[in-house]
C-alpha cells in the first residue's frame, strides 16, 4: 500500500484506500474507529484526526504487508489477529486507541526475533 497510490490532493482518499482493500467506506469508518461523516464529507476527511488515523492504519498495513503477500490479507490481520502483550487486543483496537506506535514497535520487535 503505497502512501502517494492513496492520496488526493495532498490527503489520504478513503475512497481509494477502501476500494483497495475491498471494503466499504463505512467499514474503513468503523475499522478506523471514525464515524462514516470523518470519511464521506470533504470537511471531515481533511481533519487532522482523520488524516492521522488513516495514515496510521496504512503504515501498520505497509510494515506487515510484506510477510503476508498481499494488502488483504494484511487488512485481516490488522482487524483480527490479537497480538500478544496487549491484553487480546488487535492492531485495529490499538490504533484506535492511538496506539499505532506500540502496533509499530511490536512488529519491529517480531522481526527482530524478540517476540514469536
Amino acid at each position: 500500500m503505497s502512501l502517494q497510490n492513496y492520496a488526493e490532493n495532498g490527503a489520504f482518499a478513503p475512497g481509494k484506500i477502501a476500494a483497495t482493500l475491498r471494503t466499504t467506506v463505512e467499514e474503513l469508518a468503523r475499522s478506523l474507529g471514525l464515524g462514516k461523516d470523518a470519511i464521506q464529507r470533504k470537511d471531515r476527511i481533511a481533519s487532522d484526526r482523520t488524516q492521522r488515523r488513516i495514515r496510521q492504519m496504512v503504515e501498520v498495513l505497509n510494515k506487515v504487508e510484506p510477510r503476508f503477500g498481499s494488502s488483504l490479507l494484511a487488512y485481516a490481520w490488522y482487524r483480527s489477529e490479537p497480538l500478544p502483550g496487549f491484553s487480546g487486543r488487535t492492531a485495529m483496537d490499538l490504533v484506535q486507541d492511538n496506539r499505532a506506535d506500540d502496533v509499530l514497535t511490536y512488529i519491529d520487535a517480531v522481526d527482530a526475533g524478540i517476540h514469536a
